[in-house]
């Protein structure tokens, strides 16, 4: 690491940058009482750093930025992925003023064709396995999906699980509905649907004109060999490609891969929208909103998502702003030694295009302004139904979830300034009481969950809400009480009669109780919204857990298969619902499962 603070206080430029090394790495703004203004990566280190220092900088943010730095501090990597990894590291434990953050968008879509000898169509979302291919991102699982059944419909390929795959007897329903070939049960030639696999790949690939000009040649060729079957689906697959095409809402004549992106900015509210064309095909959009930065503008917006959306996500051949293309394309050459076009939109088509993109941010920006409205005017309801002295920020949630008494687990459920801080949810699976004792299931959750925060290692709710009565309250306080935490706002949510929404009793921790708001009080919508999601995180760990117990036990159950041939079954099956779904002969084929074990456990598990 290398600095540069002068000694007279003032930031010496030119000194600085002439010791910056051009090697690739991570740079710091430091402000006045060492206050980290802003962390970057670079693929040049004095390149980047000195564009900093012009006399024209591309925005008043970055200007505003530039007068306020005291001392840059500069990490050279030995990589550009290092680079990236380590700005990411940095930017979450420093959270720096002029960073602009975007949700993590690792999560977009993908399809994905395995790599088993007959491949499977999937929806596909994380890491990429080793082998398969992957085509997208796409905006949405809506397009997703909607790609996957015009495959299923057009080239039939199969999108079972290979447990499934493997162990069938007869055709599937997709099969007797023309939506898959049946390779399962060999009604098709490995090689016939390899062909067929390659057909749908180079359609996603963005070559559609292609496989219609090869499809239409197949089908004169069967015809002329008197193969009317053959020559008949031909002509269906030819059908169904050429509907697709020409039923965008756009034509585009270009079988190509675009993105179209475009910013809005409404009364200090960003948005930037992406849309995607693959293979001609307008495939829908997606809004990203930045968070975590001083007061930006669109273009700041833009270039920001830029540069992160495609650190992680595949370029493509074109890409349409709505702003100068090279700001874009020099944002570009930090990722990409070889960017692809960028540019305005030029003909009707691409205006089209950007001008839908454009309405939707902007559509996206209000719905957001709105619903940040809505939410604010919840809290302040929530505050005064509860008589809360302040507004609660952070809200956490608790709920028990067990089936008489058998793999009870609880959950805790985050609500932070009216939204839903999923990756901060937790389960706790309740071990050590009696069966069914609700009280005492709140009392181990709440001792778990509170007692790092007692010792001073997590975070303080404004409010606690336990769904239940008098019980899980009287439970819930007591414990609190215990570890130094009864100042904390809590409230109970006792389901109403006939357990009708709208119609719940709030418990306070003192014996009082008072029925809820009205059913369309703000306060209570609220209210009832972090209680049904602690539910469902309940039941779904609650369910997930009884079913591994239950799974686990079956075939151990079972006199005779102990761990060893248990884990040889299940490996070979992919599961226990293989296992059930496997005849006596394919049991028999499992290492160390005699004829007699096997009528043993087919017997068993019918």
């Amino acid at each position: 690491m290398s600095d540069s603070a002068p000694r007279d206080g003032a930031f010496d430029v030119r000194a600085f940058l002439r010791s910056v090394p051009e090697e690739p790495g991570i740079y710091r703004m430091i402000g006045g009482d060492e206050r980290v203004l802003y962390v970057g990566k670079a693929k040049n280190l004095k390149r980047r750093v000195s564009s900093y220092f012009q006399k024209k900088l591309p925005s008043p943010r970055i200007a505003m930025m530039v007068s306020q730095i005291v001392r840059v501090d500069i990490t050279p990597t030995r990589s550009e992925a290092e680079a990236l990894l380590l700005e990411n590291n940095l930017i979450k434990s420093l959270s720096p003023r002029y960073n602009i953050l975007f949700r993590d968008d690792k999560s977009y879509p993908y399809i994905e064709l395995s790599a088993d000898a007959f491949p499977r169509l999937a929806y596909h979302r994380g890491a990429f396995a080793k082998g398969a291919r992957y085509f997208g991102p796409f905006p949405n699982a809506y397009a997703v999906r909607e790609s996957i059944h015009l495959l299923q419909k057009t080239f039939r390929l199969r999108t079972c699980e290979n447990s499934v795959f493997q162990n069938r007897s007869r055709p599937c329903l997709l099969a007797q509905i023309a939506r898959c070939s049946a390779p399962c049960v060999e009604r098709i030639a490995r090689d016939a649907y390899v062909a067929d696999v390659r057909l749908a790949s180079r359609f996603l690939d963005g070559q559609a004109s292609e496989v219609i000009d090869d499809l239409s040649a197949r089908m004169q060729d069967a015809a002329g060999r008197l193969a009317f079957e053959e020559a008949t689906l031909c002509r269906d697959r030819v059908r169904v490609l050429q509907a697709v095409l020409h039923r965008q809402f756009i034509d585009n004549r270009k079988d190509e891969d675009v993105d179209i992106i475009a910013a809005a900015a409404l009364d200090g509210t960003v948005c930037v929208n992406i849309a995607m064309v693959r293979g001609g095909r307008h495939l829908g959009d997606r809004p990203q909103f930045p968070s975590g930065a001083a007061a930006i503008d669109a273009g700041d917006g833009l270039l920001a998502f830029v540069e992160q959306h495609y650190a992680v996500h595949p370029l493509p051949r074109r890409i349409l702003v709505d702003i100068p293309p090279e700001l874009v394309r020099e944002a570009l050459a930090e990722i990409s030694g070889q960017p692809p076009a960028v540019a305005r939109p030029r003909h009707a088509a691409e205006k089209a295009w950007m001008e839908m993109a454009a309405k939707n941010a902007r559509l996206a920006a209000e719905a957001r302004q709105l619903d940040a409205g809505r939410i604010g005017e919840r809290l302040q309801a929530l505050r005064a139904a509860l008589d809360l002295p302040e507004t609660p920020a952070r809200i956490e949630c608790f709920d028990i979830s067990h089936t008489l008494g058998e793999a009870t687990v609880a959950s805790c459920v985050v609500c932070v300034d009216g939204a839903m801080k999923h990756s901060e949810y937790r389960r706790y699976n309740i071990e050590g009481i009696t069966p069914g004792d609700d009280f005492a299931a709140m009392r181990q959750a709440l001792e778990r969950r509170y007692g790092r925060v007692a010792a001073g290692e997590g975070v303080c709710p404004d409010l606690i809400l336990i769904d239940g009565g008098r019980g899980q309250v009287g439970a819930a306080a007591a414990i609190l009480a215990e570890i130094g935490l009864e100042a904390v706002n809590m409230v109970g949510v006792a389901k109403g009669e006939g357990r009708k929404a709208g119609l719940e009793t709030l418990v306070f921790p003192d014996g009082r109780e008072s029925m809820a708001p009205g059913g369309h009080a703000p306060a209570l919508h609220l209210v009832i919204e972090i209680r049904d999601e602690a539910h469902r995180f309940a039941i779904t760990g609650h369910r997930a857990r009884r079913g591994k117990a239950r799974i686990g036990s079956k075939l151990e159950d079972i006199p005779g298969i102990g761990p060893a041939r248990r884990r040889a079954l299940l490996a070979a099956f992919g599961g226990l619902d293989g296992v059930r779904a496997a005849a006596i002969e394919d049991l028999c084929r499992v290492n160390g499962i005699s004829r007699k074990f096997a009528e043993q456990i087919y017997s068993a598990l019918h």
